[in-house]
């Protein structure tokens, strides 16, 4: 930005609401401090209409309802607020089965995507990609310690866990696993529940 970001955003969201439209599969997770954009909200919103399962980690303001019947019904936003300040973005993109994920700078705000020189840079190596959902974003999602989840009201409330189920406070979850060799533990959701392998 200011020149193809915010663009380029917008197209990918797109993107995913065609190949949802069309049965294929496609998936959003972003990972940003802060969303208020109107057209990135619209184009939410629509992506969600048309099918698409969108995960948001949002640590500040967020300008976008979610699990509102017919409007954001496939939209699920948290903010984590822990020891360390979360402070990173990361975009992925299922795109049909042939994801892609993206770091960088830019929050999805008019002052980050049309006023500042910011940059997103896709992550190439698929290995990394991997790391990414399944050991960096699933983590996050999961998080019942210290995640408040959005509710279609505008207020936030504390996410609970059962008995049975372990407490996973994705800060202390990503110091206590760093990275090995490029490829850190993958923490993977099945049907069963939320584990690392």
């Amino acid at each position: 930005s200011p020149f193809t970001l915010h663009g380029g955003v917008l197209e990918r969201i797109e993107r995913e609401a065609r190949l949802a439209a069309s049965g294929r599969p496609a998936r959003i997770i972003a990972k940003v401090n802060a969303l208020n954009e109107p057209q990135v909200v619209r184009a939410l919103y629509a992506a969600s209409q048309a099918g698409v399962q969108i995960d948001m980690i949002i640590r500040g303001i967020c300008c976008l309802r979610p699990g509102v019947p017919g409007l954001s019904e496939n939209i699920r936003v948290i903010s984590i607020v822990g020891r360390f300040l979360e402070h990173s973005r990361i975009y992925y993109f299922d795109n049909g089965g042939k994801p892609e994920a993206y770091m960088g700078s830019a929050d999805l705000m008019p002052r980050n995507l049309d006023r500042r020189v910011e940059i997103i840079f896709p992550v190439k190596d698929p290995t990394l990609r991997t790391y990414l959902r399944d050991g960096v974003l699933a983590v996050e999602l999961a998080n019942n310690s210290r995640a408040r989840e959005l509710q279609s009201d505008g207020t936030y409330v504390c996410r609970g866990r059962t008995p049975d189920e372990p407490e996973i406070d994705s800060q202390a979850w990503l110091l206590a696993n760093p990275p090995q060799g490029g490829h850190g533990k993958l923490f993977l959701r099945n049907e069963q529940g939320t584990r690392a392998q």
